[in-house]
């Protein structure tokens, strides 16, 4: 079975309010049989902890239907905050999206 991929871009401050919006569109696209998605976080500017709580959140659904979800982008402040909570460990990060194609050939 083919992936069915979907790349979301997240703009500006990505926080609580941020992530409960992006849980709702990404419960609609697993609805919809989608099952990889990639988080393109290059135009957030800032990500607070719930942001990073609500990430978790989203995995926990994706990984919940066997989906795949990678995140791309981390800008420092973001890389920051994943390496302080060791969570980079836990998500898929990618650097760009032959990346993904790779990780996708190679599960």
């Amino acid at each position: 079975m083919l992936p069915r991929i979907k790349v979301l871009k997240p703009e500006g401050i990505f926080d609580n309010g941020k992530s409960t919006q992006f849980r709702q569109q990404i419960g609609e696209l697993i609805d919809q049989g989608v099952n990889v998605i990639l988080i393109d976080l290059k135009k957030v500017t800032f990500m607070d902890s719930s942001g990073l709580g609500g990430l978790v959140l989203i995995l926990k659904m994706v990984r919940g239907v066997s989906g795949r979800l990678f995140l791309m982008s981390l800008n420092d402040q973001v890389k920051m905050l994943f390496d302080l909570t060791n969570m980079g460990n836990i998500f898929e990060i990618i650097t760009d999206k032959s990346e993904l194609e790779e990780k996708l050939k190679n599960p």
